[in-house]
């Protein structure tokens, strides 16, 4: 099942349910719904307002459509636009994997949390730089390219959630989601920080974080999942030529900005009054 038609969005919905993952083998995910960029704010024919999207209601409006189709109505934060998203609600998908508990099985299989998109899609984990023989450059994050936007417990909700994460979880994996600009995909990716990599911080990555760092909208033009032509040709010259270009960042463009903070999750962290963490000096990380 695809989506239908697309249309321009007057404005942010104030309210809408966020999309947050999408269960393998579920009607949702024979659909083209992306998690953390699509927030479902009603279905086709609903006299409500999107400002105004009653969840019981559209519960009951599931469950009133089981087998059949239902068209939902899905705003997507990237290109700002809501689209019809024809889905059809069904239990059957769900029978092999009930449990013992006789669990109501997911009618459509999306974990979906209402929410304000405007500040939903703010807190997100600009990569920056990733340093040689890191957990980070172990985990495939791409300089400048990947923006981390949550883990497999949920979303975080605050800058240094992320960084409280990595510390609670040394020497274990962290699984994370991460969003690549460059071929428009979203991917989990297992992090484990550690203190013996053999360099700084327990992931070795700078982020970047607020306003300066948050994920640019893409070219209208662009079709989701396609890689650009631009990174298709200089992809093959890097391979005709076995030329290495390391990512150009600047750390001290973004010191002492508001919104641009850098952090390297380091062993022994404390905070500062600005909420960065640093390890014991007056360098941010």
């Amino acid at each position: 099942m695809g989506a239908g038609q697309s249309t321009a969005h007057a404005h942010i919905p104030s309210k809408a349910l966020h999309v947050l993952r999408v269960t393998p083998s579920s009607p949702a995910s024979e659909t083209d719904i992306e998690p953390f960029f699509d927030f479902v704010v009603g279905f086709e024919g609903d006299s409500l307002s999107p400002e105004h999207i009653d969840a019981s209601q559209l519960e009951k409006i599931v469950e009133s459509h089981e087998d059949r189709v239902l068209n939902l109505l899905v705003w997507n934060s990237k290109n700002q636009r809501t689209r019809v998203v024809p889905v059809v609600p069904s239990r059957s998908w769900s029978q092999p994997h009930l449990n013992a508990n006789n669990a109501q099985p997911s009618l459509l299989g999306l974990s979906m949390r209402m929410c304000e998109p405007e500040t939903a899609t703010e807190n997100v984990w600009h990569v920056l730089d990733v340093l040689e023989g890191s957990p980070a450059e172990s985990a495939g994050l791409v300089p400048m390219g990947d923006w981390i936007l949550g883990w497999s417990g949920g979303v975080l909700s605050a800058e240094n959630d992320f960084y409280d994460l990595v510390e609670a979880h040394v020497d274990k994996p962290l699984r994370v989601y991460v969003y690549s600009y460059d071929f428009d995909t979203l991917r989990e990716v297992v992090l484990i920080p550690n203190r013996h990599w053999g360099g700084e911080g327990l992931l070795g990555c700078i982020f970047g974080f607020g306003l300066l760092h948050r994920i640019p909208p893409q070219p209208e033009d662009r079709v989701p999942g396609s890689i650009p032509p631009e990174l298709q040709e200089e992809e093959e010259e890097f391979e005709e030529q076995q030329l290495f270009v390391p990512a150009d960042v600047q750390t001290d463009n973004w010191q002492g900005q508001e919104d641009a903070h850098q952090h390297v999750a380091q062993p022994t962290p404390t905070r500062t009054q600005g909420g960065s963490l640093m390890n014991g000096n007056s360098e941010l990380q």
